[in-house]
């Protein structure tokens, strides 16, 4: 019979705690909402028309933003910027991914505060920080 030195307990206790958390993985990713968001992503990517719109969106935000950042920009251009944001959004495509997205992360921000609560520190948003008080 051979005892666990406290290092192989430890050891012991990692693998526990990764495989329980790769079964809350698959878990996840087999909740209706991940499988909406995933269907929902896979619509968007496979759409060539609106990853062109998104495309010249990103770029139009840039230049937006490199704008802003020289104090170039105006309420014109603010005013721009949202209104194509609002016409990318209202595609039926995009719009289901948005909707699809914001309940996954719901979902993802109640898991973060069940695991969160035992452990006195959000888990999702400061376990990998340094110096947060």
């Amino acid at each position: 019979m051979s005892v666990e030195t406290p290092a192989e307990t430890a050891d012991s206790e990692v693998a526990e705690v990764e495989e329980l958390a790769g079964e809350l993985g698959d878990a996840i990713s087999n909740l209706p909402a991940y499988e909406r968001f995933t269907e929902a992503r896979a619509a968007v990517q496979a759409d060539a028309d609106l990853q062109e719109r998104i495309e010249s969106f990103e770029q139009r935000r840039q230049e937006f933003a490199m704008a802003r950042q020289s104090g170039e920009a105006t309420q014109e251009d603010v005013q721009e910027i949202q209104r194509a944001q609002r016409e990318l959004h209202s595609d039926p495509t995009m719009a289901e991914f948005l909707d699809a997205k914001e309940e996954l992360q719901s979902k993802l921000e109640t898991l973060n505060e069940a695991i969160s609560e035992p452990l006195t520190v959000d888990f999702g948003g400061e376990a990998g920080g340094c110096c947060q008080d």
